[in-house]
């Protein structure tokens, strides 16, 4: 064997090495939703079940119980999404407009309005906890979905307005210098000639402030409605039976249920992810 091939056969099996020790964690959940709860306490954790069985999932979908309400975790996955699709709509709407004036209609406070925009993107989550409540109660939107929605999309707006500022500044000046003398104004040149063109960029968008809010836990438990909040929330909360047994199979099948839509959503649009990333997403 050659030097280089020795050191593509080192490289590739060091890689295989971490593939499975980053992978080993989700092979053992994965059998052991499959199996019953009997044979999750005696057997091996990492054994093939004996006797593979959906039981685990169907109740975790339908009857599990999260606090004191035995619905299984399909009602918070549906309160998930009808905060997740109007805020995901909103922020990537938003930040395409704001990223397109920041890039393209220029002023002399531009950098600065974009500086302060991005300021909140670094700020602790658990600093706004109490100046959001205090918004929140003014408003009377407190412990609501429509309460949420409004957080996620304001807190989404700066990483949005990011993304899309820093691809608009890679696109020709002279596209806007053209429809601009031929009459087209502001959003007439936004809606026709910059946004068809935004394609992987909102793919990068909507997969980016999707996830954050799928996958939020602190604003979902502070700031949630009653009985109806997201399913991180919810998955936290999950308990096997009044009886306090803990179904740890049933338990593993509710978070394996829960990511879904995430891992779905990367291996669907995954190359448009990485078209968008590679056509401005980290330039300007």
């Amino acid at each position: 064997m050659t030097r280089r091939g020795l050191q593509g056969a080192l490289l590739y099996g060091a890689l295989f090495a971490c593939a499975i020790y980053f992978l080993a964690p989700l092979y053992v959940m994965i059998v052991a939703s499959f199996k019953t709860l009997a044979e999750v306490r005696e057997s091996s954790i990492t054994a093939l079940p004996t006797v593979w069985t959906v039981e685990p999932w169907i109740k975790a979908w339908s009857s599990a119980c999260s606090g004191l309400e035995c619905n299984g975790i399909r009602p918070y996955f549906l309160a998930t999404f009808e905060i997740a699709i109007p805020a995901v709509s909103l922020a990537v709407a938003i930040g395409a407009l704001n990223g397109y004036a920041m890039a393209k209609w220029r002023s002399r406070a531009a950098d600065i309005i974009f500086a302060l925009i991005l300021i909140g993107s670094f700020v602790p989550l658990q600093l706004f906890l109490i100046p959001l409540a205090i918004t929140l109660r003014e408003l009377s939107i407190y412990g609501t979905s429509f309460g949420l929605v409004l957080i996620h999309t304001v807190y989404g707006i700066p990483l949005t307005t990011m993304l899309f500022r820093n691809f608009y500044v890679a696109l020709p000046d002279e596209l806007i210098r053209a429809a601009t003398m031929d009459g087209a104004g502001f959003f007439k040149i936004f809606s026709s000639i910059v946004m068809p063109m935004s394609g992987p960029i909102a793919i990068v968008a909507v997969i980016l402030v999707f996830s954050g809010i799928y996958n939020d836990f602190l604003f979902a438990l502070t700031f949630g409605e009653t009985g109806k909040r997201p399913i991180m929330a919810a998955v936290q909360n999950l308990v096997a039976s009044s009886y306090g047994i803990k179904e740890h199979n049933v338990n593993i099948a509710a978070v394996m249920i829960s990511a879904l839509p995430t891992l779905l959503l990367f291996f669907a649009t995954g190359r448009f992810f990485v078209r968008g990333l590679t056509q401005g997403a980290l330039k300007g």
